[in-house]
């Protein structure tokens, strides 16, 4: 069984080859830049490429596209041309080779414009939530989920959809919170509700390609597992330490000792029970294993995590900050 992994180059593509590569398993990656996991170069927009990527592959893993920091810097044909068209050439090269697995690595960006507390109360995000995408990235990204599905019920091509939040190494792209938190401070936070290490985003796709036969059609959230509940919502938008105090009292000792702070309000939880139900996902870097490693004085971050690294997502360098801010 060879599996195809698109975007090699990438945090997640890499990811998955290092970790496949681990276990011997037959794996090719493919991407636009040449990297040590990348096998053939060339564009998912390139059919005739794809094509000729499909010998012997019974599984794909689509982690190619282009991502949120790409839309102040390409234009909205380039995100359809990427993320529609390629996600479609894949979706048939990979129907006519008679592949018995196709995951999209998708975004819980296609929730958009839906997370907006209202009522003064954090959004509770699962995938029953309406998507209602803001900008071009999360538009083309629920495109290609419903190219997925389309060809789920017209051809019977077993896929499964996982939206990952946040895994990136990189600092926000929002300047007042690069400013106001140091990167570890922000990013174990967001274990909270919103952020996923890349070690679990890997078992999570594996497990797809694995469950995808039985499962048919699937679309899953990927996130860390939250600790909130619903009748919590109300008390994160407005103190949300208040409510990590309750529930892990010695946090606040913890962070002190780092100088680290918790945000004064969630916005959101991603909720990732079906992943954990249906895909049998066990997701191991949540919040508690950020406090479990404070006291232990090491690093929160998974040793793939660390291996993997930071790769940006342009080559250009910008004056401020890790990628432009659409205004």
């Amino acid at each position: 069984m060879t599996i195809l992994v698109t975007g090699s180059a990438g945090h997640l593509g890499e990811a998955i080859l290092r970790t496949l590569r681990g276990r011997s398993s037959a794996v090719r990656g493919i991407d636009l830049k040449p990297s040590p996991f990348t096998d053939a170069v060339g564009s998912i927009v390139d059919p005739t490429f794809v094509r000729a990527q499909m010998d012997s592959v019974t599984a794909v893993i689509h982690t190619a596209t282009l991502h949120k920091p790409h839309v102040a810097t390409h234009g909205k044909e380039a995100f359809i041309d990427t993320n529609v068209t390629g996600t479609l050439n894949l979706l048939e090269a990979a129907l006519a080779a008679g592949v018995k697995s196709f995951v999209l690595t998708s975004t819980t960006s296609a929730f958009g414009a839906q997370l907006r507390p209202e009522a003064g109360q954090a959004v509770w995000v699962t995938e029953e939530l309406a998507s209602v995408p803001k900008n071009i990235y999360g538009t083309t990204k629920l495109m290609a989920e419903n190219l997925c599905e389309l060809f789920f019920r017209e051809s019977s091509l077993p896929v499964v959809i996982l939206r990952t939040s946040r895994f990136f190494p990189e600092a926000d792209d929002d300047p007042a919170m690069r400013s106001a938190y140091a990167l570890d401070n922000a990013q174990a936070n967001e274990l909270l509700y919103r952020r996923l290490d890349i070690a679990d985003a890997v078992s999570a796709h594996l497990l797809a390609v694995a469950r995808a036969p039985a499962i048919g059609f699937g679309r899953y959230i990927v996130s860390a597992t939250s600790p909130f509940s619903q009748h919590q919502l109300a008390a994160l938008a407005r103190n949300a330490a208040d409510v990590v105090g309750e529930l892990y009292p010695d946090c606040a000792e913890l962070y002190a000792a780092r100088g680290w702070r918790l945000f004064p309000g969630i916005d959101r939880v991603y909720v990732n029970a079906r992943a954990r139900r249906e895909l049998g996902w066990h997701p191991e870097f949540d919040f508690a294993h950020v406090l479990r490693s404070l006291r232990a004085g090491s690093d929160f971050r998974s040793a793939l995590a660390r291996e993997v690294g930071s790769k940006g997502y342009h080559d250009t360098p910008f004056d401020d900050g890790p990628y432009p801010v659409v205004k």
